[in-house]
């Protein structure tokens, strides 16, 4: 004891004090961030390094680590972090944290802090076993920095995850990588988009395995234009696929699309068989139809009647459709099992039909034909059939009770659709639809008074895609819910919106929606001397586009083709005449055309035609220019005034 004592007391003091660990180095500190990066940005990616490791056809690891900066609050919801996982994708980790604007740690993600939620329940119209694991790392005060780590292992091969790391507007890039480890044997099928120079793959391999890196720096944050492709489709991406597959122990090859829509047919072969009862009932309801699309409609308009829509995400449930019987007794279903059931009622009346697997959204891009992969989200009904003596394909969207027979509308039209054939899958387009079916026919009478103010009365018949919103507030809301929403849409200074209307036409090829209205304008056309100032083009102005700021990025996109016809009759009172009229104008590009003129009838009315037709297509970004003033034109066009005076008394 003594040695010890003396061993001490030879020490210096500083020596005995206790030893305290130093304190952790700043990590991603705002202060690193490359001013050019910050410019125009309300995050920064400053890291996205994700690893996806195949073992086998049936097995993949995907692990992340991804850092974002805060840069305002335009950014805060990226300091909310979520992980999706399911039955077939187990979330192995989720480890957070957030760090200040000096990068000094102000919280650890405790897993008291982490929210599990399911996306569905069997209570309602949503099946799922997708849940996600939620925390917010959202700080008062900007800058700060969010650190997400999480693994998935899945034993759905059928999806391999894609690699986009620029994920919204506003976001800047610092650091990304990706590395793929795959055995040499299955081969790795990938398709490189939008990326910057010197970011493609480079590919590496050891013994049996092949790895394949793919890095991108410094990339200035993305900024949503005016016209342009959905964000998704602009963004720097790289895209995996399997060249063969596997889930649950049901094997498949997705290198052709005869190949992926294989394996789709066969995992739902046999399962369009109907109880006898189910049967007799389809042959009694078309034994008198004339035709096969009689036949068609028949039965369409018994599913409608029987059905409803519920969505199934369970397992293999997400592909492999519930049987028709099933559907027949329980009457609900998700896409796939209303299709599927629908093609065997169909069956039952002699019409033969194929489930189509679709990309479904509003005016959503087409898929990429050139890489057979897993790019559908809905399934829908084929049935090829004769009309008029000439081959015709009949169309059915099945999880509506609503939409018109044969129709697809913007939510799956303009597109290829992935039919699923006894001999595989074979890609075909689903109906077109342009200006001649996109139509918005509109008549109104604008009724001046010698105050200045006015009445208006309107009618408008909508057919095609441009029905698409108002076939939606028809059927899911009140006639209450009607008038609120057009009384919040219509662009009007000041107004009533005394009467309003909408009804669905008699059926015919192409569905139609007419609306009616009236509308009180007080102070519309107040008088300015012996002179009234009035713009006929109440309801239909286009209105100009704000100009390109820098150069342009990415491509002019117009999803729809669509034509617009407006008959405008201006009554005004007693003791007026008009004095001018606005020249006729007319342009035509490569666009679309337009075409306004006024007239003075006999009756003591001025008559304003108005027609613009508007072209769908992906022009390059050089365009922009060309289109900015193709809309400039006619936002001058469209506020053109009548001049009216008043004459003596």
């Amino acid at each position: 004891m003594k040695a010890l004592l003396s061993l001490f007391a030879l020490l210096p003091f500083s020596a005995l004090l206790p030893l305290h660990p130093a304190a952790p180095a700043p990590k991603y500190p705002v202060a690193d961030i490359p001013a050019a990066l910050r410019e125009g940005a309300h995050t920064v990616l400053r890291a996205d390094d994700e690893v996806v490791t195949v073992k086998s056809t049936s097995r993949l690891v995907h692990t992340v680590h991804r850092v974002v900066t805060v840069l305002n609050a335009a950014g805060d919801d990226r300091g909310g972090v979520a992980v999706p996982y399911d039955a077939l994708n187990t979330l192995s980790y989720m480890r957070g944290a957030v760090y200040d604007a000096e990068g000094h740690l102000l919280h650890q993600l405790r897993a008291s802090e982490i929210r599990d939620q399911g996306l569905g329940s069997s209570g309602g119209n949503f099946m799922s076993d997708v849940r996600v694991r939620y925390a917010d790392l959202r700080q008062p005060q900007t800058p700060y920095t969010v650190e997400l780590d999480y693994e998935i292992v899945s034993e759905n091969t059928l999806f391999y995850p894609e690699w986009q790391p620029q994920q919204g507007d506003g976001m800047a890039l610092q650091s990304a990588s990706l590395l793929v480890n795959i055995p040499s044997a299955l081969a790795l099928r990938y398709q490189e988009r939008q990326l910057p120079a010197g970011a493609t793959a480079v590919k590496t391999s050891a013994g049996t395995q092949d790895v394949y890196q793919w890095k991108m720096t410094n990339l200035p944050a993305l900024e949503e234009e005016e016209v342009a492709p959905p964000l998704a489709e602009t963004a720097p991406t790289v895209v995996l696929a399997p060249a063969t597959f596997e889930v649950q122990g049901h094997k498949g090859t997705a290198s052709t699309w005869q190949s992926f829509g294989q394996w789709n047919y066969e995992l739902n072969a046999g399962r369009d068989q109907l109880p006898p009862a189910t049967v007799a009932k389809v042959e009694a309801l078309v034994k008198d139809a004339p035709d096969a699309r009689a036949r068609a409609q028949r039965v369409y308009a018994m599913l409608q009647s029987s059905t409803r829509y519920i969505s199934v995400q369970l397992g293999l449930g997400g592909w492999q459709t519930f049987p028709a019987s099933a559907v027949a007794s329980s009457g609900y279903g998700d896409c796939k099992a209303l299709s599927n059931y629908t093609k065997a009622l169909l069956a039952a009346a002699g019409v033969p039909a194929y489930v189509a697997l679709v990309g479904a959204g509003p005016d959503r891009p087409d898929l990429r034909a050139d890489f057979p992969s897993s790019q559908f989200n809905h399934a829908i009904l084929c049935a090829p059939m004769q009309r008029d003596g000439k081959p015709d394909t009949l169309w059915l969207e099945c999880t509506s009770q609503t939409e018109a027979f044969g129709y697809m509308g913007s939510f799956t039209g303009n597109r290829h659709a992935l039919l699923l054939t006894p001999q595989g899958g074979k890609l075909v387009a689903t109906p077109r639809y342009g200006a001649a079916e996109n139509r918005q026919e509109r008549r109104l009478d604008l009724f001046l008074d010698a105050t200045g103010g006015a009445t208006a009365t309107a009618r408008t018949v909508r057919t095609g895609q441009e029905q698409d919103l108002y076939a939606s507030l028809l059927h899911e809301l009140s006639p209450a819910e009607q008038k609120k929403y057009a009384t919040d849409h219509l662009r009007l200074p000041t107004f009533t919106l005394t009467k309003y209307n909408l009804a669905a036409a008699a059926a015919g090829a192409t569905p139609t929606v007419v609306e009616t209205m009236a509308l009180a304008l007080p102070g519309f056309a107040m008088p300015s001397g012996k002179r009234v100032f009035v713009s006929p083009n109440l309801l239909s102005r286009l209105p100009a586009l704000p100009t390109q700021v820098g150069e342009r990025q990415t491509g002019l996109w117009l999803p729809r083709a669509s034509l617009q016809a407006d008959t405008v009759r201006l009554h005004f009172p007693a003791g007026f005449k008009p004095e001018n009229l606005p020249a006729p104008v007319q342009f035509s590009t490569a666009y679309g055309t337009y075409a306004s003129q006024y007239t003075a009838l006999p009756d003591g009315t001025v008559q304003y035609i108005r027609r613009l037709e508007l072209k769908r297509g992906s022009l390059p970004k050089t365009a922009y220019a060309g289109y900015l003033d193709f809309r400039r034109k006619i936002s001058i066009a469209d506020k053109a005034q009548v001049v009216l005076l008043k004459t003596e008394s």
